[in-house]
């Protein structure tokens, strides 16, 4: 079965581009991320063990934002991997790093990057 847990809007302020301003003065971004997996051991079990701990996507958000990386399409794929890497139970995920008000040298709400896994 194919079932999807999403944690969206992740809010961080992080020093990420490759201008030397955006590593001092930093940034607001915004990380959602969808994983594929199957619930089928917690519709009967109602345990946490027998899913994905919606704790441990943001703890994992959250650590590699604050690493500097002068591309969010960088510092997505490092999301990316950990999360396939370190949670049992991915059958694919989806990465959105939002960057809002980047300076692009025009009026531009934001800038985004996906990683399909």
């Amino acid at each position: 079965m194919k079932h999807t847990i999403e944690v969206n809007g992740i809010k961080l302020y992080a020093f990420h581009g490759c201008l030397d301003e955006e590593g001092k003065i930093g940034g607001h971004y915004t990380v959602d991320v969808s994983i594929t997996t199957d619930f089928t051991a917690s519709f009967s079990s109602d345990e946490l063990e027998d899913t994905i701990d919606y704790v441990a996507i943001n703890s994992i958000v959250r650590e590699e934002m604050a690493i500097r990386s002068k591309l969010i399409e960088h510092v997505g794929y490092r999301i990316s991997q950990r999360l396939k890497q370190e949670i049992k139970g991915i059958h694919s995920s989806k990465v959105k790093v939002i960057k809002h008000c980047p300076p692009i040298g025009g009026d531009v709400d934001d800038v985004a990057i996906i990683i399909e896994n």
